[in-house]
């Protein structure tokens, strides 16, 4: 096996342009917050992205017994405990039955305390649309804002929109589309679920996949996605199999080029993800609905790598602080 490329943090370094723009889309996340309730219609303040929660779930990560020895350093355990919350990624939470088939699958990995070891926000289309801080900066500020200013920020949005077009045209980018709209109305537990982008794992970098077992991609069909989670956990465990690419050189595996797929770097099994018969936890629950899967919180060996991941750390954190304050304060009141 070639010898896996360092990690090295200029691979996470913005320049300055794209640091102010960031400060702008940050004003942005706080505004979008603060009106999500009623951008949602819905009674506190939702997240940012993946606003729209379907279920959270107990989990386990089972460690393959075949795991190569030079990885067992970052895998001392034959376990541990998970926390799942499978969402939309839509930042409005819509009434409507039929949601866009943009799925997450956010995974909270916990030590035998229950302390963190690595939060990994997971996803069901492997690639991102541009490779362009700058241009994702300006969108996503450009989409936060229609949302609160309604048509105003339309004219804004569709420039931005325009100068993504090219990130699409990418053979990778193209076969993914067709193959996402070919499974659009599948069941979300049997897609593939992948890290757009990076992640350390000690010095090395490495993508994650998610692969589920037998799933029946047309279970529930004719329910709520909320509704068919449900009614599938209540007589079903739902297993995958966790993969793993190193990066060995940045023509096949390129860090910051988000719209092609990592080549020549063959899947490593690194064990299972279980969630169990009657897992689901309480989605009444508000402590469910306030938990961040931020990455940036996880061990140093598990830290996210690149500039567009670089964004999530404070992204995150500007989301929760915004929607615990209302939240807060919407409870006070209640």
């Amino acid at each position: 096996m070639p010898q896996p490329l360092k990690y090295n943090k200029k691979f996470d370094e913005l320049n300055e342009e794209e640091k102010k723009l960031f400060e702008i889309n940050k004003k942005s996340i706080a505004d979008f917050v603060e009106q999500s309730s009623s951008i949602s219609d819905v009674n506190y303040a939702t997240r940012n992205a993946h606003a729209k929660t379907y279920a959270a779930a107990d989990g386990t990560f089972i460690i393959d017994k075949s795991i190569p020895e030079e990885l067992l350093p970052f895998f001392d355990g034959e376990k541990f405990d998970l926390t799942i919350r499978i969402s939309n990624a839509n930042l409005k939470i819509n009434s409507t039955e039929k949601d866009i088939p943009a799925y997450g699958f956010a995974v909270k990995v916990k030590d035998e305390n229950g302390g963190l070891i690595a939060n990994f926000p997971l996803v069901n289309f492997p690639l991102f649309p541009t490779n362009s801080v700058s241009h994702f900066l300006k969108l996503f500020t450009a989409v936060n804002r229609l949302y609160i200013k309604k048509w105003r920020g339309v004219f804004s949005l569709a420039a931005q929109a325009v100068k993504m077009i090219p990130y699409f045209f990418t053979l990778s980018f193209v076969k993914n589309s067709f193959k996402l709209l070919s499974k659009r109305n599948d069941f979300i537990l049997s897609f593939d679920y992948h890290s757009v982008g990076a992640y350390r794992l000690g010095e090395n970098m490495i993508k994650i996949k998610l692969v589920p077992g037998s799933v029946n991609k047309k279970f529930g069909r004719n329910l709520k996605m909320q509704d068919a989670l449900k009614s599938y956990f209540q007589d079903n465990s739902y297993t995958a199999e966790v993969f793993i690419q190193f990066c060995y050189n940045l023509k096949d595996q390129p860090i910051n080029r988000l719209n092609v797929e990592w080549k020549n770097s063959p899947y490593i099994k690194v064990g299972e993800v279980i969630i169990n018969r009657r897992a689901l936890l309480d989605p009444r629950d508000c402590t469910n609905e306030l938990l961040s899967f931020n990455p940036f919180e996880n061990k140093p060996i598990f830290q996210p790598v690149g500039k567009i991941q670089k964004l999530r750390d404070e992204a995150y954190k500007v989301s929760l602080q915004t929607r615990r304050k209302i939240n807060k304060l919407l409870n006070k009141h209640q």
